[in-house]
């Protein structure tokens, strides 16, 4: 028996409707933690604040962890896209075009940053359940070091690692800006990175 195409059709209103009003909850959470911290992030005052009523909300997330979980989650997606745009597009040193647009996202969206690694979630790294978003997003350094077999993760996490001190003790004030730079330069040539080798070799003709 064959689905009629009015069936189908709504349906796939009906997933477009359910993914729109995701996407315009985990918006209005995001932004009402950059303006005054995820701790007033509350389905109460998400609901007030987009005229959906709670069960709606609960129904989409199950719990105000959901909505920040799938904040972070997205976080992990657009950091994946910048780590992405900046390997690609660099000029010069790709490692530090990465670090560079790494520390850039931190500091443009220090909420978001907040949501995605300091908060107490249930999202696991490293794991088999680890999502998508987040391996993505892990991928993008971990690019910056190919053909080091077994050692590639754990050089791609000390850089990780680096790069993520790096973000909090400049948003704490304990790095002033104005090192910044020098700090990039510094950290790239403490690590050995393949892929900016490959590009200085000159092929014979």
């Amino acid at each position: 028996m064959t689905t009629k195409p009015g069936v189908n059709r709504f349906a796939e209103r009906k997933l477009r409707d359910r993914q729109a009003r995701r996407a315009q909850i985990i918006s209005a959470a995001r932004r009402i933690a950059e303006l005054e911290g995820w701790s007033n992030v509350t389905v109460r005052r998400l609901s007030d604040e987009i005229s959906y009523s709670q069960p709606v909300l609960y129904a989409h997330f199950g719990s105000r962890e959901g909505i920040l979980t799938a904040a972070a989650i997205e976080g992990f997606q657009e950091l994946g896209k910048a780590l992405e745009k900046a390997r690609k597009g660099g000029r010069g040193n790709t490692a530090e075009s990465v670090a560079t647009a790494y520390l850039k996202f931190a500091a443009s969206s220090p909420a978001l940053y907040e949501v995605m690694f300091s908060l107490s979630l249930g999202i696991p790294f490293g794991d088999t359940a680890t999502p998508p978003e987040l391996r993505y997003a892990f991928s993008k350094l971990l690019e910056l070091f190919p053909g080091q077999s077994s050692k590639s993760e754990v050089i791609a996490e000390l850089f990780w690692a680096s790069l993520h001190g790096i973000a909090e003790l400049t948003r704490t004030r304990r790095f002033p800006p104005s090192r910044q730079k020098e700090r990039m330069r510094v950290l790239v040539e403490l690590f050995k990175f393949p892929s900016d080798e490959m590009k200085q070799v000159v092929k014979p003709r």
